[in-house]
């Protein structure tokens, strides 16, 4: 019984003294033994990485938000107004055109030439010499010398509308001043002529009148003097 107890004694010895050995081993070790693995595979090391709070992204992004550039807006020199998609800024509108006026002789420039063909005829050419527009309404109420009254028109040479003249435009009128057959009476020789304008209603004149130049020699006229309506061509005018 006593050997027994002794022999578990020494058993127990034995064991200890191996756990101590191995102890002793362990302590010694410079790091690349058992105890290095031991550390290792009880510690794993984690690689962390550096993420930002939700507070220090959204910091970043007001950030980056500030310090962009606006759309649209102006860049270079001055202000940084940008122009309307309408077109330039500051553009002036069209003036209005100007009203048309009556053609009278402040305005105008009237020439008269006899005519070879027809015979005893006098063309009037009245041109515009002014700015704007103007009319020549009805018919040139003509004064030959010292008459005391102007000849008739003759009627039915009337245009449908009445004669426009844009500046550098003219108009024309025909002046029969004589029968060509001899008929007429009381004829005679003239050295001047004067030309009136007619205003829209056709019996008043308006304005100055015309004193166009006649050849050196004078124009022969009789009673059966007459004048056309002013028209716009003068292929009309010379028909009369």
């Amino acid at each position: 019984m006593s050997s027994l107890r002794t022999s578990r004694i020494r058993l127990a010895g034995a064991a200890t003294t191996v756990v101590l050995a191995a102890l002793s081993l362990t302590a010694c070790t410079d790091g690349t033994g058992v105890h290095a693995e031991s550390v290792a595979a009880a510690t794993p090391t984690t690689a962390h990485t550096a993420s930002p709070t939700p507070s220090s992204a959204a910091g970043a992004a007001t950030s980056a938000a500030t310090s962009a550039p606006t759309a649209g807006a102006g860049t270079g020199t001055g202000t940084g107004t940008q122009k309307s998609a309408g077109g330039t800024t500051g553009s002036k509108a069209a003036a209005p055109a100007a009203k048309p006026v009556t053609c009278e002789g402040s305005n105008t420039k009237t020439v008269a030439a006899p005519l070879n063909r027809p015979v005893n005829h006098m063309l009037l050419t009245v041109t515009n010499t002014g700015s704007r527009t103007c009319y020549l309404h009805s018919y040139p109420a003509v004064r030959f010398g010292e008459a005391q009254s102007v000849p008739p028109v003759i009627e039915d040479s009337k245009p449908q509308a009445v004669v426009t003249l844009a500046p550098g435009e003219s108009g024309y009128a025909s002046v029969n001043l004589s029968a060509t057959d001899g008929s007429g009476a009381h004829g005679h020789t003239v050295n001047s002529l004067y030309v009136y304008f007619h205003g829209s209603s056709g019996n008043e004149s308006v304005g100055t009148g015309a004193h166009p130049a006649l050849p050196a020699k004078g124009v022969y006229v009789d009673d059966s003097l007459k004048v056309t309506y002013w028209q716009q061509s003068m292929d009309d005018a010379v028909n009369w």
